[in-house]
C-alpha cells in the first residue's frame, strides 16, 4: 500500500510538472522591473515579456500605440509610400529614356524636331498678328476718314475692327503659349541630356566592374635562369 502511494505520488508530480504558471518580466511607471506568474491589469497593453522556465524570452508584447503614436506611424507610411512611388516613377522614366533613344545624338535631333515645329507655330501666330494689325489701322484709317467728311460710319466696320482686335489678342495668347513651350522643351531635354549621360556613366561603370571581375589574372613571366654550369 506504501508503494503504491509512492507511485502515485510520482505520477501525480511527474504530470503536474509541464502545467506550471508562465512568468512574465515587466516594468511599472517608476522604472522599476518586476517577474511575475501575471501582468497587472494595467500593464497588460505596455511591453513586457513572457519567459520559460529558463528564464528565457519565448515572446514579446509591444506596448499598445497610443493615439499619436498611430498617427506618427501612418504619417511615416505615407512619406515612404510616396517616396516608393517616385522611385518607381523615376525608374520607369529612366527605362523609356534609355528605350527611346540609343546616342545624346539622338536626343539633340529629337529636341531640335520639337523646336522646330513649335517655332513654325510661333511664326503662323505672328503673320496672323502682323495681318490683324494691318487690318485694324487700315478700318481705323477709313473710320477716321468718313468722320472728316461727316459721314456716317457703318456699324458692320465698328464690328470688323472688333473681331480683328479680338483676333489680335487671341493670336497675342497663343504666340506666348508657343513660346512657353518651346522654354519647357528647352528645359525638359537639357534635364534629358544630363540625365541620360548619367544612365550610360552607369552603365560603362558596370560594364567595367563586369569585365574585371571576369577578367583572368596577369601571370608574369618568371625571369630567366642564368646561373651557368
Amino acid at each position: 500500500m506504501r508503494q503504491y502511494a509512492v507511485s502515485l505520488l510520482i505520477v501525480i508530480s511527474a504530470t503536474a510538472m509541464p502545467v506550471q504558471a508562465k512568468l512574465y518580466k515587466w516594468i511599472d511607471d517608476n522604472g522599476q522591473v518586476h517577474y511575475s506568474d501575471t501582468v497587472p491589469a494595467q500593464y497588460l497593453v505596455k511591453e513586457h515579456t513572457e519567459m520559460n522556465q529558463q528564464g528565457l524570452s519565448v515572446k514579446q508584447v509591444d506596448a499598445a500605440e497610443t493615439d499619436e503614436e498611430r498617427v506618427e506611424r501612418k504619417r511615416i507610411e505615407l512619406v515612404k509610400a510616396r517616396k516608393a512611388q517616385r522611385d518607381e516613377e523615376k525608374r520607369r522614366r529612366d527605362r523609356i529614356l534609355l528605350d527611346t533613344y540609343t546616342t545624346e545624338r539622338d536626343l539633340v535631333a529629337a529636341r531640335d524636331a520639337r523646336i522646330e515645329a513649335v517655332e513654325s507655330q510661333i511664326q503662323l501666330s505672328n503673320s496672323i498678328i502682323e495681318d490683324s494689325i494691318k487690318k485694324i489701322e487700315k478700318s481705323e484709317t477709313l473710320i477716321a476718314s468718313l468722320k472728316a467728311q461727316g459721314r456716317v460710319v457703318p456699324e458692320t466696320l465698328y464690328q470688323k475692327v472688333d473681331g480683328d482686335r479680338s483676333q489680335l489678342e487671341t493670336q497675342r495668347e497663343v504666340r506666348r503659349t508657343h513660346e512657353d513651350k518651346r522654354k519647357a522643351v528647352n528645359t525638359q531635354f537639357s534635364d534629358y541630356i544630363l540625365r541620360f549621360r548619367e544612365l550610360k556613366a552607369e552603365q560603362k561603370r558596370l560594364r567595367d566592374k563586369i569585365e574585371a571581375r571576369n577578367r583572368p589574372p596577369v601571370i608574369e613571366d618568371m625571369p630567366a635562369d642564368t646561373t651557368t654550369e
